[in-house]
C-alpha cells in the first residue's frame, strides 16, 4: 500500500490499495488507470470504477470528478511504470522465464517450476498463478500489466527468484510485455494458430520472436532445433542460444525414447554424458516439452542430479488427466485445442491399447475461427467418434461455431453428432463407452469456468467427467 504522492509529484495523501484497469475489478482504496483497450477506451468507464470503490483515477484526457485525479500524456504506457514503483520494481528482483509456443507452454512452464521448486519458483500462465503457498486464478494465459507485476510481487514476498511464465503471441501483440526484460527465452514450436488476430503466420512468428528479442543479452534463448520455424526464431536471438532436439549438433540431444502407457523411458545426452530417465508424463510431445525445461534450467546453474530426482514429480494440472473410478474405460481430460495439438495426443492414444476413441470438443468464441473446421476434419479424421459442443462461446452463438466446425466434413463424415450444451456432451460420450474405449474430453483442461454471453459460470471438465462416471457406473456420487 502506497499513497498518491508517493507514485506521483502531487499533493494528495490519499492511500492506494492496488492498482486495476478493469472497473469491474475495482475495490475500494484501487487506483483506477483508465488504458485504451482493444475495443474500449476505459475513461468510459469511470463512473462504474468510483461507484466500486475507486480512491483515485489516472487519466489522459480532462475529465470531471469529485476524486482525485492524476493526468499523463498515455495511460497505456504509464500503467507499466506505475506498476513497477507502486510494487517496489518486482520483475527486477526475479530471473523471469518466458516459455512461448503454439502447444506445450502450459506444461513447459510447469516443468520448470517443478525442476527448479515451488519454493523457489512461480508459475504464471494458463493454469493461473502459484507458488509454494500462493495460488489465485487470473483471466488470461499473460495477464494484463497490472495483474502480471502484482503477481511478481506476491512471489518476491513468497521468497521466489525465478517466475516460469507463459508468454503468448496475444500478449506481445497487446503490448503486456513491453517492459519485461526476460533472463531465458523458451520456444516449444510454432504451428498456424491465432491468425484472427495477427492476419497472417509471418505476423505470428513475428509476435512469437519478441521474446527473444526481449531476452537479455547475457540470458539464455532455448529453442526446438527440430521445429520447422527454427531458422525464424533464431534469427530473433540476442542472448546466448542452445538447442534441444534429436540431432547429435544440439545442446541436449533426444538419443532415444520409448512411450508406455504409464510411463515415458527417454535417454537423453547433453556435454558428452547419457542420461537414462524415466518420466511419469506421457506422449512424444512431452518428450519435448521436458527435453526444453531442463536445458533452461540446466542454462540457469542448476546441476543434472538434482534436476532429475524431481523428475518422478512431474505432473500438468488438465495435461493428459486419466480419471479412473474402476470403469473398464479410459477416461482422459486433455487442453489440447489446436489442430497440431489435438493431432498429436490421438496419435499418442491410439497407440495404447484401446478400442475406440471418443472425443469431446467444441472451440472458442471470439477466437480463430479459421482454424475451426480445421479442427473438425483433424478429429473426424483420427478419432472413432466425435461429439462437438460448445466452449466458452462469449458473445458467439453456439451453433454458428460448431458450424464451422463441421463446414468441411457435413457431407463426407458420419462419425460425428452435435450436443451442444457441454455438460450433456461429456455425459453421453461417457454413457457411450464400453470395454477399452478412450473418452477424451478435450479444448479446456482443468479450467473452472465457461464464458457465456452475458456471464461466467463455474464448469470443470475434470468433475464433470468424474460425476458421469459415478452416474453410469451406479457408484455413490
Amino acid at each position: 500500500m502506497k499513497k498518491l504522492n508517493e507514485l506521483y509529484d502531487c499533493e494528495y495523501d490519499v492511500e492506494i490499495k492496488g492498482i486495476k484497469i478493469n472497473s469491474k475489478e475495482v475495490e475500494k482504496g484501487d487506483l483506477f488507470v483508465c488504458t485504451m483497450g482493444v475495443n474500449a477506451d476505459r475513461h468510459d468507464f469511470i463512473d462504474d470504477a468510483i461507484k466500486n470503490g475507486a480512491s483515485a483515477i489516472v487519466v489522459s484526457r480532462d475529465v470531471d470528478v469529485d476524486i482525485p485525479c492524476i493526468k499523463v500524456e498515455d495511460t497505456n504506457k504509464e500503467l507499466p511504470l506505475l506498476c513497477r514503483r507502486f510494487y517496489d520494481y518486482p520483475d527486477k528482483k526475479l530471473k523471469i522465464l518466458g516459455i512461448t509456443g503454439t502447444d506445450g507452454k502450459t506444461s513447459t512452464a510447469t516443468i520448470i517450476q517443478i525442476l527448479i521448486g515451488q519454493d523457489k519458483c512461480g508459475y504464471i500462465g494458463t493454469n493461473g498463478m502459484n507458488c509454494f503457498g500462493v495460488k489465485k486464478d487470473i483471466p488470461n494465459t499473460t495477464p494484463d500489466v497490472d495483474v502480471l507485476y502484482a503477481c511478481f510481487k506476491d512471489f518476491v514476498d513468497a521468497g521466489c527468484s525465478y517466475v516460469a511464465m507463459e508468454a503468448s503471441s496475444e500478449a506481445f501483440f497487446r503490448n503486456r510485455l513491453n517492459t519485461i526484460e526476460f533472463a531465458s527465452s523458451v520456444i516449444t514450436n510454432i504451428t498456424s494458430e491465432h491468425l484472427n488476430i495477427h492476419g497472417s503466420l509471418e505476423n505470428y512468428i513475428d509476435c512469437k520472436g519478441m521474446l527473444f528479442e526481449q531476452t537479455m543479452e547475457d540470458g539464455v534463448s532455448i529453442l526446438n532445433k527440430d521445429d520447422e520455424h527454427y531458422e525464424d526464431i533464431l534469427r530473433k536471438c540476442k542472448a546466448h542460444v542452445y538447442t534441444y532436439g534429436c540431432g547429435e549438433d544440439n545442446t541436449l540431444q533426444i538419443v532415444d525414447y520409448k512411450v508406455l502407457p504409464h510411463k515415458t523411458y527417454i535417454t537423453f545426452k547433453y556435454e558428452n554424458k547419457l542420461y537414462d530417465i524415466t518420466s511419469p508424463l506421457l506422449g512424444d510431445f512431452n518428450v519435448y516439452n521436458l527435453a526444453g525445461a531442463l536445458l533452461t534450467c540446466l542454462k540457469n546453474g542448476f546441476e543434472m542430479d538434482k534436476l532429475l530426482e524431481r523428475i518422478k514429480d512431474l505432473k500438468v494440472d488438465g495435461r493428459l488427466d486419466m480419471i479412473d473410478l474402476g470403469q473398464d474405460y479410459y477416461v482422459m481430460v486433455d487442453y489440447a485445442h489446436t489442430p497440431n495439438g489435438i493431432t498429436k495426443l490421438l496419435n499418442f492414444v491410439h497407440t495404447l491399447d484401446i478400442n475406440r476413441s471418443i472425443v469431446v470438443i467444441g472451440q472458442a468464441g471470439e477466437r480463430d475461427y479459421l482454424k475451426r473446421p480445421i479442427v473438425g476434419e483433424v478429429v473426424v479424421k483420427n478419432a472413432s467418434y466425435a461429439i462437438f459442443t460448445y466452449e466458452d462461446p462469449r458473445s458467439e452463438d453456439p451453433k454458428n461455431i460448431i458450424n464451422d466446425i463441421i463446414k468441411n466434413i457435413k457431407d463426407e463424415y458420419d462419425n460425428y453428432e452435435i450436443v451442444i450444451d457441454r455438460h450433456e456432451a461429456i455425459n453421453k460420450a461417457i454413457g457411450m463407452a464400453r470395454k477399452k474405449d478412450m473418452v477424451l474430453i478435450l479444448g479446456k483442461g482443468n479450467e473452472t469456468y465457461e464464458k457465456l454471453k452475458d456471464k461466467v459460470i463455474y464448469f470443470n471438465d475434470v468433475e464433470e467427467a468424474i460425476s458421469a462416471i459415478k452416474e453410469h457406473e451406479g457408484l455413490k456420487i
